[in-house]
């Protein structure tokens, strides 16, 4: 409660925008309202994106070949691989589905370790700032807990091994990045990168509209913060 009580504190001096609104719930609401936020935001995020289609069918975050692939993709029609190269491009984003469920308990996890700081970056900062909190806090664990679901995933594929044999020569002599040089490295990426996008949204439209986004102490805290 003390904590709670600096945080506060320092908000009615140095955020005089937030002051008026959170003088009228308690501290432990305050808290509350924003650690309640951020789970509904995450949980909304991972509800569209860890379901079939949620990557494949949303151009927001659909995975596309590798740059280094997408280069000779034309030769791959060419060859009549079209068809492999487009089962490659399912099984990624297949494989980010399936990943992004894995995230909710790390991510709740962050929440619930979240410091007096971190609450304080969070309702001072800018529209994405409880997204920026999560990437710092997360993305390292999530990559160790996404990379073996996406590698299952994407081995099953043919043109996965093949990529991999000859993206892994090419980033030797510096040819393509190294982030690339095999694919389940790529796509454990643009997973976190399209988990990361989505959660944003989220943030942005809680922030935006409280009352039509968020339920709870969430939607009261953001409300008055609003005001």
């Amino acid at each position: 409660m003390h904590k709670i009580l600096i945080l506060l504190g320092w908000l009615a001096v140095s955020a005089s925008p937030f002051a008026a609104g959170l003088e009228a719930i308690s501290n432990g609401d305050a808290v509350s309202g924003l650690k309640d936020a951020l789970t509904q935001g995450a949980s909304a995020a991972i509800g569209k994106l860890g379901v079939e289609n949620g990557f494949l069918g949303n151009a927001q975050v659909k995975i596309p070949l590798p740059d280094a692939l997408k280069r000779i993709e034309s030769g791959l029609r060419l060859m009549g691989m079209q068809r492999q190269a487009d089962e490659l491009v399912t099984a990624m984003n297949r494989a980010a589905e399936q990943a992004v469920p894995e995230a909710k308990s790390l991510l709740t996890s962050a929440v619930r370790n979240m410091n007096v700081q971190d609450a304080k970056g969070i309702l001072t900062g800018g529209e994405t700032a409880a997204t920026d909190y999560f990437k710092l806090a997360t993305s390292a664990q999530l990559t160790k807990t996404f990379l073996p679901i996406v590698t299952k995933a994407t081995s099953k594929v043919g043109l996965a091994e093949q990529y991999n044999g000859l993206a892994g020569q090419a980033a030797q002599y510096g040819l393509i990045n190294a982030e690339q040089a095999k694919i389940e490295n790529y796509v454990t990426q643009k997973t976190l990168d399209g988990l990361f996008l989505m959660i944003a949204e989220q943030e942005k439209a809680i922030r935006k509209d409280p009352v039509g986004t968020a339920t709870g102490m969430a939607q009261k805290v953001f409300g008055l913060l609003r005001r």
